[in-house]
């Protein structure tokens, strides 16, 4: 206690003579704002069932300009990613004219232009022959196989020749009565060979009345137009010999009567 009172005086002393020590403010460091994280990504805003419909501006128009369709040579030098996305708008085109032509149908009105569906169909053909093409040399090189479903030509219970395409099943042939019983291919008996006969010349008729109606439209043009380029003709009717039309007499003398 002695000790305390004699140290206490220099103490309270000391301590109006030195200076206190300030505390050491740490440095507030600015804020980061959070960086704001990334929204998904989505596709462009659609229309909902409009994306059905044709533009308006087509809407009551007799012709609408469009292109040619999709050749293969065209799809062959685009990658398979472009294919991909060609082939979607492909099909929400073919969609589109089914819907037009069903809506002109419903309110009795003309479907502009018409044969766009055709060079749609004929466009998502060729990109399935192209693709096709490029799975056929992939297996081709690496298997040696084709790699397409195998499959041969058969004949139904009736005759007709038609193309079956094999199906893998869990049980062998032998053992799977179902399908046996509903894949029959052959065919026998007196009423069968009788409509293959009858269905035969049905087929050869046809055929017959197509050449002559092709035959009789050849004619017919090479009589009103004579100067009509037979190359271009000979293209657009192949079964027909027009060289051998355009040398009848019936032909030239309908022409010399024109030039007289």
């Amino acid at each position: 206690m002695n000790v305390f009172k004699q140290f206490a005086p220099v103490a309270l002393h000391l301590a109006r003579r030195l200076p206190l020590a300030t505390p050491q403010r740490t440095p507030v460091l600015p804020q980061k704002h959070p960086q704001p994280m990334r929204a998904i990504g989505t596709s462009a805003p659609r229309n909902d069932l409009a994306e059905f419909f044709d533009d308006k501006k087509n809407w009551g128009e007799q012709e609408v300009k469009h292109g040619r369709c999709w050749t293969k040579d065209d799809m062959r030098i685009k990658s398979n990613g472009d294919l991909h996305k060609l082939w979607f708008v492909l099909l929400k085109e073919r969609n589109m004219l089914l819907t037009m032509e069903h809506e002109c149908k419903e309110k009795m009105e003309l479907f502009p232009s018409p044969e766009r569906l055709d060079k749609v169909k004929e466009s998502m053909d060729n990109l399935e022959t192209v693709v096709r093409e490029r799975n056929r040399a992939y297996y081709e090189l690496e298997t040696g196989e084709t790699g397409e479903r195998p499959g041969r030509v058969v004949s139904n219970q009736l005759g007709i020749n038609f193309f079956y395409r094999a199906f893998e099943h869990v049980i062998p042939k032998f053992a799977n009565t179902k399908w046996n019983e509903r894949h029959k291919f052959s065919y026998g008996g007196s009423a069968v060979m009788k409509f293959l006969g009858k269905y035969r010349e049905r087929l050869y008729n046809e055929k017959r009345k197509l050449r002559n109606r092709e035959r009789n439209e050849v004619v017919h043009l090479l009589r009103r137009f004579p100067n009509i380029d037979r190359e271009t003709l000979a293209q657009r009717f192949p079964s027909v010999d027009v060289e051998k039309l355009y040398r009848l007499d019936k032909i030239r003398s309908n022409q010399s009567a024109k030039d007289s």
